[in-house]
């Protein structure tokens, strides 16, 4: 059996999350533990370079060459329009609009790219955002702070209840202006599967690394490799 609910960019509610029977990935980040992911605050003293257009960002996507063999990329589903409520997260539920119907972040400029991962029900999906810097960091810190705000919570996606557990992990060592991370356990019809989310802001680019927490932490130093590379 397999449960399809509805989750965000950012953890939240939106792009379809399947929950195959019998998953439960819980290594990538055991030895961590959870403390404030953020730092720094863009400045409005600073000049702000040029918002990248979404065909820019595509180029700085990862493929299959760079992530190696048993990458497959994953078909688009097509747009689900299930209602979403959001129960036992105030916070979160008080964000609406696009944090709770849309499958990426509200940002004008923005690509993705989804991988499964042959032999396995793992995950990987990358996507990049353009914006000005305070956009994207306030954008960002606003839906963040709400998942993570609420240790659980519950989403129901078309009358699919799904029980949802956050924790806040610390920011990753890599380069960038502000880092933040997390783990989601989603757990529907007494199975249960954990995401990792990885969000590095650099000046006016965002990249979020999702999925397998395992596969977030093998690939995320290429995704940023990659991602201010091309002109």
């Amino acid at each position: 059996m397999r449960v399809r609910v509805a989750t965000t960019a950012l953890g939240i509610t939106a792009a379809l999350l399947a929950l195959p029977a019998g998953s439960t990935d819980a290594a990538g980040d055991q030895h961590k533990t959870p403390s404030a992911a953020r730092t720094g605050k863009p400045s409005n003293g600073v000049q702000e370079s040029a918002v990248l257009s979404s065909a820019a960002l595509t180029s700085r996507l990862l493929d299959q060459s760079d992530l190696g063999s048993g990458y497959l990329p994953k078909p688009r589903r097509p747009a689900q329009h299930d209602d979403v409520t959001v129960i036992g997260c105030p916070a979160l539920s008080e964000l609406g609009g696009n944090a709770a119907t849309a499958g990426t972040l509200a940002f004008p400029h923005k690509a993705k790219a989804d991988f499964t991962y042959s032999g396995s029900s793992s995950e990987i999906s990358e996507e990049l955002y353009s914006d000005s810097p305070k956009r994207l960091s306030d954008g960002v810190a606003r839906i963040f702070g709400a998942m993570t705000g609420c240790p659980t919570y519950q989403v129901v996606a078309g009358g699919t209840p799904v029980d949802v557990a956050s924790q806040k992990l610390s920011a990753p060592r890599a380069p960038g202006d502000e880092q933040w991370s997390q783990l989601l356990t989603f757990t529907a019809g007494g199975q249960s599967t954990v995401v990792k989310q990885t969000s590095i802001r650099d000046g006016n680019l965002l990249l979020i690394v999702s999925g397998s927490p395992a596969l977030v932490n093998r690939h995320l130093g290429k995704a940023l490799a990659k991602a201010p590379a091309v002109s």
